[in-house]
């Protein structure tokens, strides 16, 4: 299951975080964001090396504007507190997995 990240625990989830954070900017309105959720459940259901966050761009304004979201939805692959890739777009499971990897 997705973790809410909010501006008020993104540096405890996100930035602390001992394992990679894929994190999935989105809205309620958005289609293709509506498309791209079981996928990223299923992801973390089956991979708890990782954690996953969802971030609503209607409710935290702030992050999205920190991290530059144009278009949803946004997928961010932060590592160490860092971002290590970015993906823009309804991806298929394969290709969300490889944002992962080094």
């Amino acid at each position: 299951m997705a973790t809410k990240i909010t501006n008020r625990n993104f540096a405890t989830e996100v930035l602390d975080s001992d394992k990679p954070v894929l994190l999935d900017f989105w809205a309620d309105w958005c289609g293709p964001c509506n498309s791209i959720a079981p996928i990223l459940d299923e992801i973390a259901a089956e991979h708890p090396e990782i954690k996953v966050g969802k971030v609503n761009i209607d409710e935290e304004d702030f992050l999205s504007k920190h991290f530059g979201v144009q278009n949803i939805p946004f997928l961010v692959c932060m590592k160490d507190g860092k971002i290590h890739k970015s993906s823009v777009g309804l991806q298929p499971k394969e290709d969300i997995l490889k944002l992962l990897e080094d």
